[in-house]
């Protein structure tokens, strides 16, 4: 039996960052870029206004104000997207919308809010060109103009290679004309249940049969962390089904298995994996999730990683959380896989006596008054789904801590921060 660091670092020392690829970019989301992006021009690619107002040569508004407010002959209108043919004269200006190119001649935008605009318009809402304006303020030299290569400069490394893409990125890569991006490959990642008492959701359950929850939810939690899922379903107990549904599993990238890792006479899947491949270590020392293989399945030249979790629904989880999960994360280039911790106060007497484990006790967290709280989620047995179900975290217990009383502070890992919230890894 290893510790969890030491399970951790195997894991993550055998699998590697995987090819890149390109894609477009609306489907790169949370992906790393494997390459620089360089800007193709400027960003903005011309000085433009930055309100809805009036463009002028700032020399024409000396002196105004709303007691002496100074009148200016509109000689045309400008709206985002298009080019003004003229240019502004002394004594002029060109009425005009967020975003428009600012004329030749200005250099200056006054506001809408800053002139007699809402006061004089025309019936239709429009304003009429050669009728005056008057400028209620003075306008001093680059008033509301967003300059060209303000945001970005044109041979300007926009993105580095490494960052991961989220939507600010997306649009970042929209705004040079980038439809595309090279990028870090997402893993596929097989995964199959083991055992004759599962049963394929949907069909009838037999007397003393269970429903196969683990490959939805590890699934689910492949697909949640960026990762492919293939579905193998359920491999009866004997060695022949066993090996057949393995084998459908080897052109993944990595391999994941539920149940068969312990030591009962019908856990076959480390049996198989020294068959068939390399045990690296099958226990671990922590609970829940004690019973767990990493080695590999040999396919040809190929050498793919397979991780055994346990078969009890919440050791599942938790071991893929803290194995596979950084695991996937890796594969996919990001280099940062620890979920956040923090101290929070117990708000019960948290028991750690079976053996000297690390303890992923599940645990809901709360702020109040400025200070974190972990409360459990009620009976903390590993079959026990629903207490996974209602945690937003995971208790810390070191090995060596026998029990943590009420109202002492403790590490706790965050799952989920709030409802519907996740913390992001980059």
């Amino acid at each position: 039996m290893i510790s969890v660091d030491e399970a951790l670092e195997r894991i993550l020392s055998y699998v590697s960052v995987l090819e890149p690829e390109e894609r477009p970019i609306l489907e790169a989301l949370s992906q790393v870029l494997a390459e620089d992006v360089i800007a193709p021009f400027n960003i903005p690619p011309l000085d433009n206004s930055a309100m809805d107002g009036y463009a002028v040569q700032a020399a024409s508004t000396a002196g105004a104000s709303r007691s002496s407010p100074v009148e200016l002959r509109v000689v045309g209108e400008l709206a985002a997207g298009y080019v003004f043919e003229g240019e502004v004269a002394p004594g002029t200006a060109v009425r005009i919308m967020t975003g428009a190119p600012v004329p030749r001649g200005a250099d200056a935008v006054v506001p809408f809010e800053q002139t007699d605009e809402a006061v004089h318009k025309a019936p239709t809402g429009v304003r009429r060109i050669d009728e005056g304006v008057r400028i209620l303020r003075e306008a001093r030299p680059g008033n509301n103009i967003r300059r060209a290569g303000e945001d970005i400069r044109e041979g300007q490394r926009v993105l580095a290679k490494g960052v991961v893409l989220r939507p600010a990125e997306i649009g970042l890569l929209a705004s040079i004309g980038w439809g595309t991006a090279k990028v870090i490959r997402r893993p596929v990642v097989a995964v199959l249940s083991t055992g004759d008492e599962l049963v394929e959701v949907g069909q009838p359950l037999p007397p003393g049969r269970i429903y196969d929850s683990n490959v939805y939810s590890l699934a689910a939690l492949i697909e949640r962390y960026g990762g492919i899922p293939k579905v193998l379903g359920i491999a009866p107990d004997t060695v022949e089904a066993l090996v057949d549904k393995i084998h459908q599993g080897l052109d993944a990238d990595m391999l994941l298995t539920s149940a068969g890792v312990s030591r009962g006479d019908y856990d076959m899947v480390k049996d198989v994996l020294a068959r068939e491949g390399e045990i690296d270590f099958w226990t671990a020392a922590m609970k829940p999730g004690k019973p767990l293989a990493f080695g590999f399945f040999r396919s040809g030249q190929r050498r793919i990683p397979h991780i055994g979790l346990p078969g009890n629904p919440v050791s599942s989880m938790v071991s893929f959380e803290l194995f596979a999960r950084p695991a996937i994360l890796k594969m996919m280039g990001k280099t940062h896989w620890q979920k956040p911790a923090i101290r929070a106060i117990a708000k019960e007497r948290i028991v750690n006596r079976d053996d000297p484990r690390r303890y992923f006790a599940r645990c809901v967290v709360t702020e109040e008054g400025g200070r974190y709280y972990a409360s459990l989620t009620g009976p903390q047995g590993s079959g026990i789904l629903s207490s996974m179900a209602a945690a937003n975290a995971l208790t810390v217990i070191p090995e060596d801590v026998d029990v943590v009383e009420q109202g002492e502070e403790i590490t706790v890992m965050m799952l989920d921060w709030s409802q519907g919230e996740e913390w992001g890894t980059a």
